[in-house]
């Protein structure tokens, strides 16, 4: 008896363990392959619920995320939810399904659509099958064959998800490898830390043509407003890249933009020397057009031309020298260094490392940091035993570098250097060295706190902009995400993901919330017609109007008025 009992305990501890190894490859399958996504549109509640309640969505590998009663709202709701699958009846109110999935084709191409009707009526399948649906269903619906649907697309879905992660991965290591490659290329071309003897093979390795000279460098960037934030010169150093790839147009000439630093280099291949000032004038016009298409002008430093690309690194020198001449605070300016130096080729004296460590000590650094950088520079110019001329170079260079970083960190220069500050600190003003030390760890220290003391957050005031824009523009029935990120210059996608994670609603939601929230206050404070507030709150179809409202306050329109003692 206890042998029976034993067996058969064993038997039980078997089918236990069997029990367990189905579930955890269950429960494992759900967390490697996230559920497909549904969205069901059908006019009929009752038919919804049918479908809701009968198909095993968690067992077949799909999520029923939404429910619409009509086309608009299924629309909407497909924008925001991004649905893997759209099951749809051909007939519904506002919006048809047909008209649905040629809407949902353009929006969301990669989703599988089912339709579903109660008419056997070939020319709707012939419409279907043109628009790219998946299956044709006819009503009633039947559990199994929807099941059996469900179960193909899956495959399908299956089958182009591995598809897709396996091009994702493979976009991704492109992405992560070339051009970044190519990047790091041009900058140690500009940085004169590349060997010229490698040159050649890496820009063939790197499918980079390289032809003969002559070759120039100008280094550029955007702005004039001292108001600028800090957190703003990425997104205009991309916009400045793109910008200069696309309209820069100068016959005989190519040109390559690249991140360099705080700016963008231009690296531009002339057709001959005579081109050199060809290329100022036609940086003169991209100047004017940026201030059109970026709403900031450019501004250039242009380095003197070299015959071969290993000596890049000294145009992009003049080039940044160049920068350093030009007028504070006046607006926009091509330079060139040839116009201003055009037979030095001696180098200067405030280099690009005294830079780097200065701004490094100012932004990052602790106060003696900051007071170490400077003493060590005046220790220099008193080593040096420049000319007075020299030395007034040599504070122009490194007060310009200060104006910078203030202005990258949105800090005006009277500020720190007072409403009388011209750019120009002349040794002359000084009477020792000692004093010139002072006044500048005076200015680096106040400079140091002063940024130190700001934060501004990019990501409100982008979204700020976001709202403004909105406000100004919610009466427009075409206001879009799109249209919208055209005039912000930002991804649609990053947009939607950025917006709805600050502002806690999708971008449909939130103009929907500003348009009905405008719709009330004239239904109570005016007289006019029900179709002329639908027209003055960016809706075309007064029904459509009515339907939102209502279904935003759960009352229609001519009762919300009555409700504040108006007649409609």
């Amino acid at each position: 008896m206890a042998s029976v009992r034993q067996t058969a305990g064993g038997r039980h501890f078997h089918l236990q363990t069997k029990l367990i190894i189905v579930i955890l490859f269950i429960f494992a399958r759900r967390n490697i392959m996230d559920p497909y996504r549904v969205l069901l549109a059908d006019d009929e509640e009752e038919i919804r619920a049918g479908i809701s309640r009968k198909i095993d969505w968690a067992s077949l590998g799909f999520e029923l995320v939404g429910e619409a009663e009509n086309g608009e709202v299924a629309l909407e709701l497909a924008e925001q939810l991004h649905p893997d699958v759209v099951l749809t009846d051909i007939k519904m109110p506002f919006m048809d399904g047909l008209e649905l999935c040629r809407r949902l084709r353009q929006s969301l191409p990669a989703a599988k659509l089912v339709v579903f009707s109660g008419f056997d009526d070939f020319e709707y399948a012939r419409q279907a099958v043109s628009m790219g649906v998946s299956e044709y269903i006819l009503k009633p619906i039947n559990a199994p064959e929807l099941t059996a649907v469900l179960e193909k697309l899956r495959d399908q879905l299956d089958q182009q998800r591995m598809e897709r992660r396996d091009m994702e991965t493979l976009r991704r290591r492109y992405d992560e490898s070339l051009p970044t490659l190519r990047e790091l290329f041009y900058t140690r071309l500009l940085d004169g830390s590349l060997p010229a003897d490698q040159i050649a093979a890496r820009a063939a390795r790197y499918e980079i043509t390289l032809g003969p000279g002559p070759w120039t460098v100008a280094l550029a960037y955007a702005g004039n407003s001292l108001e600028e934030e800090a957190a703003r010169d990425e997104l205009l150093l991309l916009s400045i890249r793109a910008f200069l790839e696309k309209y820069f147009s100068l016959d005989g000439c190519s040109a390559r933009a690249v991140l360099y630093g705080d700016m963008v280099a231009l690296l531009v291949q002339l057709e001959n020397a005579r081109s050199l000032y060809p290329l100022l004038r036609e940086l003169d016009r991209l100047s004017l057009l940026s201030q059109s298409y970026l709403g900031l002008p450019l501004t250039a430093g242009v380095g003197q031309p070299c015959s071969k690309p290993e000596d890049l690194h000294y145009s992009a020198e003049g080039a940044r020298a160049a920068l350093d001449y030009r007028v504070l605070g006046g607006g926009s300016r091509i330079i060139y260094i040839g116009d201003l130096e055009p037979q030095s080729a001696a180098p200067l004296s405030f280099e690009e490392e005294d830079q780097r460590v200065l701004t490094s000590a100012i932004k990052l650094g602790t106060p003696e940091q900051v007071k170490t950088v400077v003493r060590s520079l005046i220790d220099r110019l008193q080593q040096a035993g420049l000319s007075s001329s020299r030395c007034d170079l040599f504070l122009l260079e490194l007060t310009a570098c200060l104006v910078r970083l203030a202005r990258a960190g949105g800090i005006a220069v009277e500020d720190v250097f007072g409403a009388n500050f011209t750019g120009v600190v002349p040794i002359a003003a000084f009477s020792s060295l000692d004093e010139l030390c002072q006044w500048l760890e005076a200015h680096c220290l106040k400079l140091h706190d002063m940024l130190g003391r700001r934060r501004l957050d990019s990501t409100g005031q982008l979204i700020e902009r976001a709202k403004a824009y909105i406000a100004d523009h919610y009466t427009d029935a075409q206001l879009s995400v799109d249209s919208l990120c055209s005039h912000l210059h930002l991804s649609p996608t990053y947009f939607s993901t950025l917006f709805k994670r600050e502002v806690g609603m999708s971008f449909i939601a939130y103009v929907t919330q500003v348009r009905m929230e405008r719709a009330s206050q004239l239904l109570q404070d005016t007289d006019e017609k029900t179709y002329r507030i639908a027209e003055q709150t960016g809706y075309t179809d007064p029904n459509y109007f009515s339907y939102v409202f209502k279904r935003h306050f759960g009352i229609s329109p001519s009762k919300f008025r009555a409700g504040q003692g108006r007649t409609n």
